[in-house]
């Protein structure tokens, strides 16, 4: 098993101020930030540090101000009320794993919270705790542009190519899509990403996993284009150029998403210890983010936009 040492790494990078050149990756840019050498153990420290933050919340001392409830915990997202945990603790029957129907899987049977507050996946490598961390930090490491990850010390992600297939059983809503994104961005703020980074990586999740049956798109660019939408329920906007006939989902709700439009978030992150809500603005799905170094390493919106919930349960 592999171990992390746990470091002030909130303090450290809460003294980034200045602009990632747009030629450098997101991945590339933080860990040279924090640890100085831009390795694939640095990478892997940092992506286990940040995905660790979005699951179970703030963890690190000292932290720059942001609060972090982790989407293990219960919450609202425009005044829905979100509970994600019975998705991971095995309450709801919502994997892919049974074929035409979903099965229960208990996501955090290696130890839950506790190895993941000493900066670990898991305690017990043959869990399923430890299958899920550890894919949800290479996929994370893949879509950030992490140039070093493939070498000794970050492995790359080879899990499942259609986040689609993946989710299809959790029949997810705009809400529960929301608060993890809305999680996603307070953990990076709560790193000191900056507020430009953080708007790209929401706005494209958003365009890319938020739109009911979207055309099949790139999330892992060595993956080819699969159906990537997660969010399946007939309240969530449809796409533009819409394909429901792709989606084995019962309640896609079909249509032609000739004219769709989709709910970009923008999120205002202050460092202020308070959770901040979400404000939503009307953007077309064809609408473009600026990805930053992302892009120069092959990930534009659709890489990027992997970021965060479609990543669970791979």
């Amino acid at each position: 098993m592999r171990f992390v040492q746990v470091i002030p790494i909130l303090a450290t990078l809460g003294g980034v101020t200045a602009q990632r050149p747009k030629d450098t990756p997101i991945c590339d840019y933080y860990t040279t930030a924090l640890f100085k050498n831009n390795t694939a153990e640095n990478q892997y420290t940092l992506l286990t540090a940040l995905v660790n933050t979005v699951v179970i919340g703030n963890y690190t001392q000292p932290n720059v101000g942001v609060s972090v409830p982790g989407i293990l915990a219960k919450g609202t997202f425009d005044g829905t009320e979100v509970n994600l945990l019975p998705y991971f603790d095995g309450t709801r029957k919502s994997t892919n794993r049974g074929g035409d129907k979903g099965v229960s899987v208990n996501f955090l049977d290696g130890g839950g919270a506790e190895p993941l507050k000493k900066n670990k996946p898991a305690d017990d490598e043959k869990s399923h705790q430890y299958f899920l961390l550890t894919h949800l930090y290479q996929f994370f490491g893949s879509l950030l542009g992490c140039t070093q990850q493939g070498m000794p010390g970050f492995d790359s992600y080879t899990g499942a190519a259609s986040m689609f297939q993946v989710h299809r059983f959790m029949d997810l809503g705009p809400a529960e899509l929301g608060y993890f994104v809305q999680q996603v961005a307070l953990a990076a703020s709560s790193f000191g990403v900056a507020e430009d980074d953080i708007k790209a990586v929401g706005t494209a999740l958003n365009t890319l996993f938020g739109m009911r049956c979207a055309p099949p798109a790139t999330a892992i660019k060595s993956q080819g284009n699969q159906l990537q939408a997660i969010c399946v329920d007939k309240s969530c906007p449809l796409a533009m150029d819409a394909m429901c006939s792709k989606y084995d989902n019962p309640d896609n709700g079909g249509g032609t998403g000739s004219s769709a439009s989709s709910m970009s978030m923008s999120m205002t992150v202050a460092p202020t210890g308070t959770t901040v809500a979400p404000t939503s603005t009307a953007a077309t799905a064809t609408d473009s983010v600026s990805t930053g170094g992302a892009a120069a390493t092959g990930l534009g919106l659709s890489g990027v936009a992997a970021l965060g919930f479609a990543a669970l349960l791979l």
